[in-house]
């Protein structure tokens, strides 16, 4: 029974925190109950990968080795948790990202740090401090990992989101760009997508400013009809309002300024070069004015990827992912003047869209789960500690099995060998045990065989290979 707590002698200790299931007096004297607590449940915004959707993230993580040992790219995994002076100093104070969505706390230490909002600035901090720049230029590194914002949860964003970030950090010219561009293309289109790409060049520190000032002096004549987190941002960072989605900001930028008017040759130039590429690559791509991304670090190129939604395409468009340079970071970390560019991919968002197009009866390139072949039953005691070394010899033979040592049923065995549709289902008593013998039961038509248990595995393999020749033939 639980003693009453004396607060006299407690009042100097902290109270300790309460148990999730705390034991209460039972209506009888000297029997205790649990109360009942309500099962714990996913924080709102994440997401259980379960079994069933494994192969998906199978298929699109071998994708993207393949691939990355094709372009000569590390790689690198990080922490999750950064000094939040990372992502202040490097998105920007003004970028929603850091005002409204980061995961920030201070840990026991004091330290003020957050779980990752992107990998960029990972990326970046790591090249830093590894010293990376003594390695042969560029530095090309990829990540797969998650990363969190406190954004609305919605048919493929999540609170803890997976992406696939690939840098190029090193390197100023064109081609770096455009080879990003095209590895994230060839990519999507492994995949049976078909993606539009969006691009722009948002200049360099000498040409921006000018454009700036004139995007500032254009949205003050319409202050009172925009929103009013562009009256925000107008007077801090005026280009974050070209990244506006309300309706009434979207039909104001429709006549705002375009950026095409006010580059530097080098930015045209270079955006020139990039489009060329591109246009060698036979990348399909439409030139938006108003692309911008969401993220203060970027410079000249930026790029994403859509692809339709539903039947309305110009109106229902998924954004897969995307990218652009970010030449100014390395320095703004406190490095050396470092060009630099990298794209990051949604997973969650790309395996929403091959979910679609499978339901819609499209065939979709995914890892498919190991197909079992033989299932191992057995019946007594000691057929089961005889079978359950079977299964590790026949394992190493290269068999794909399973298995239910739990249950000593052997009907629920073989009704699990059945829902897993494997071919045969190997099975071992009390009598087969004495007698040297075992069964090899055919699970198409239920006939079995019993056979001297020394010839299992060349029976086996037989059996396979004509079951193999005759789904073939």
């Amino acid at each position: 029974m639980l003693q009453p707590i004396d607060m006299k002698k407690k009042q100097d200790k902290q109270p300790e925190a309460a148990p999730a299931v705390q034991p209460v007096q039972s209506a009888k004297p000297g029997i205790e109950t649990v109360k009942q607590v309500r099962a714990p449940q996913l924080v709102k915004g994440m997401k259980d990968i379960l079994p069933v959707d494994q192969p998906y993230w199978m298929h699109i993580k071998a994708l993207i080795g393949r691939m990355m040992d094709d372009y000569s790219f590390g790689r690198i995994d990080m922490p999750i948790v950064e000094d939040t002076s990372l992502f202040l100093h490097g998105l920007g104070k003004q970028t929603d990202i850091v005002e409204k969505e980061m995961y920030t706390f201070v840990d026991q230490g004091g330290n003020n740090l957050s779980l990752r909002p992107e990998l960029t600035a990972s990326f970046v901090r790591s090249y830093l401090e590894h010293g990376m720049l003594t390695w042969p230029q560029p530095v090309k590194l990829y990540a797969v990992g998650p990363a969190y914002r406190h954004d609305k949860p919605q048919e493929g964003r999540y609170r803890q989101f997976y992406q696939w970030s690939c840098e190029v950090i090193g390197e100023a010219k064109a081609a770096a760009d455009a080879q990003l561009i095209l590895i994230a293309y060839k990519f999507y289109t492994s995949l049976g997508l078909s993606p539009i790409m969006h691009i722009n060049s948002i200049g360099c520190q000498v040409c921006r400013p000018a454009y700036r000032e004139a995007l500032t002096e254009y949205y003050k004549n319409k202050r009172s009809q925009i929103c009013e987190d562009c009256k925000r941002r107008l007077t801090r960072n005026v280009m974050r309002l070209l990244d506006c989605k309300e309706q009434t900001c979207q039909e104001i930028k429709a006549k705002s300024p375009h950026m095409d008017e006010y580059r530097c040759d080098d930015c045209k130039n270079h955006f020139m070069s990039v489009l060329e590429y591109v246009d060698d690559f036979d990348i399909p791509y439409e030139y938006n004015h108003y692309l911008v991304r969401g993220l203060d670090y970027y410079s000249r190129t930026v790029f994403e990827f859509y692809i339709p939604r539903g039947d309305d395409e110009e109106m229902n468009m998924l954004a897969i992912g995307g990218g652009g340079r970010y030449d100014q970071l390395v320095e703004l970390f406190g490095g050396m003047p470092t060009p630099a560019v990298g794209f990051a991919v949604g997973i969650e968002r790309v395996i929403l869209k091959l979910k679609e197009m499978q339901t819609a009866g499209e065939e979709i390139p995914i890892v498919q789960q190991r197909k079992i072949d033989i299932f191992i039953a057995q019946l007594g005691e000691r057929a089961k500690r005889r079978m359950m070394v079977l299964y590790e010899e026949l394992l190493k033979e290269g068999f794909a099995m399973a298995e239910a040592f739990t249950k000593d049923s052997l009907r629920a065995q073989l009704d699990l060998a059945n829902k897993l549709g494997v071919k045969f289902t190997v099975i071992l008593g009390e009598k087969e045990l004495i007698d040297g013998t075992i069964i090899i039961r055919n699970m198409e038509g239920g006939e079995q065989e019993v056979i001297d248990s020394t010839k299992l595995i060349p029976t086996l393999r037989k059996k396979l290979d004509a079951w193999s020749q005759k789904t073939t033939s």
